[in-house]
């Protein structure tokens, strides 16, 4: 193989994939389609194994492969034209990476995945790694919920176990009477936990090459609406042992999971010296999109940098600091005519990134904002303002 001769003329580790080489990438989201913009201005071929060629990810690739994730031929036609495999989201069934992983290099790896797509399994690995994580137990029931809400009090947070993402299959509970309303047959295994009263939410986004080398960019500060992620924002406000912290469980939780790749944690901010881990994601993360302008090295970049064993590079802001905001696709008029671009444009920090989805949808993730500023205080200010016009009536 040409990259493996290519590593013994140089002494580099085996584990290096150096640009050239072709990578596949599992998912055709957005997330997908900013990995492969920045691999392939890193000179490497990235293919896409999605359900069509029109997806977010599938426009910008070297090629794509489309069918089923559990088809195993169609795996199999993909995982032969890589020299690594990554993945843009969780829920890629673990069985498709492990597939993969016998033609190539695969990360995350299946046994990541198949930690990360189950709650009870993430938060009990956790837990048993002295990692702080919410209280939580596995239930089924009403009446199972009551018992853990005697030990916790209420309200109580419910979720499936599996899948549901930006509050997609979660529950609130105020009391034992909402516990019956919740569709307990409509999953098979569903966690409970304590509702957290929390100064903030933030996230660090942590690095691990496939050679051992680890990284993590300064913690974002997020804030959310209707359980989706609405305004990120870098420096956070936390103190400086809250983000010593902070960037220690991240590096932590990366090891224990054994994780080549990106990895986000999300926390909750209880008190001064209280970080609770909320929710992983082994993959680049949407709190982290403004590193594409903020940072010497995009998330994207270092994800590329980590499967291919590359050196991470420096995680450092560029700049005062930085700020992105979601576009949903609340911001499109009722006909779907597109915004007013040029209003948030007209704000010279603000940098524009749309994901090429066809139908503006509410709630769905369409594009974001960022800005970047001298303080953190500009750039917040400008990318709100930047998104205020666009949903100002005309």
């Amino acid at each position: 193989m040409t990259n493996e001769q290519s590593n013994e003329s140089t002494n580099l580790p085996d584990a290096t994939i150096l640009p050239g080489a072709t990578i596949g990438m599992v998912g055709g989201g957005q997330l997908g389609r900013m990995f492969a913009i920045a691999a392939m201005q890193m000179g490497y071929d990235v293919v896409v194994f999605c359900g069509s060629s029109d997806e977010p990810a599938g426009q910008v690739a070297t090629r794509t492969v489309t069918g089923n994730l559990m088809d195993r031929e169609t795996v199999h036609k993909f995982a032969a034209q890589c020299d690594v495999i990554t993945l843009e989201f969780e829920n890629i069934p673990a069985e498709t990476m492990r597939w993969c992983g016998e033609f190539a290099p695969t990360y995350p790896s299946h046994h990541v995945l198949a930690t990360a797509q189950d709650r009870l399994i993430e938060k009990q690995t956790f837990h048993d790694a002295g990692l702080a994580v919410t209280p939580f137990q596995s239930v089924r029931s009403a009446d199972e919920v009551r018992s853990f809400a005697t030990q916790y009090g209420w309200p109580v947070i419910v979720k499936t176990a599996r899948s549901g993402y930006d509050g997609k299959g979660q529950y609130r509970l105020q009391n034992e009477s909402d516990a019956h309303d919740v569709p307990w047959d409509s999953a098979d295994a569903w966690i409970a936990e304590q509702c957290i009263s929390f100064q903030r939410e933030a996230s660090v986004i942590v690095a691990r090459s496939s050679v051992g080398e680890i990284r993590c960019f300064p913690p974002f500060e997020n804030e959310h609406r209707n359980h989706i992620l609405d305004v990120s924002f870098c420096p956070s406000t936390l103190s400086g042992d809250q983000c010593d912290q902070a960037t220690r469980i991240a590096t932590k939780a990366a090891e224990v999971l054994d994780l080549v790749g990106v990895l986000c944690v999300e926390f909750f901010v209880v008190d001064e010296t209280t970080l609770l881990i909320n929710e992983v994601a082994p993959r680049p993360h949407n709190s982290g999109h403004l590193t594409i302008e903020a940072c010497h090295t995009s998330q994207f970049q270092q994800h590329v940098r980590a499967v291919c064993g590359l050196p991470l590079g420096s995680t450092d802001l560029r700049v005062g600091g930085a700020a992105m905001a979601n576009l949903l696709g609340d911001v499109w008029e009722t006909d779907g005519a597109n915004p007013c671009w040029n209003r948030s444009l007209s704000i010279p920090s603000v940098s524009l990134h749309l994901y090429g989805k066809a139908e503006p949808k509410i709630g769905r993730k369409m594009g974001h904002l960022t800005s970047t500023g001298r303080s953190v205080e500009d750039a917040v200010q400008s990318v709100n303002d930047a998104r205020d016009a666009l949903e100002r009536v005309l």
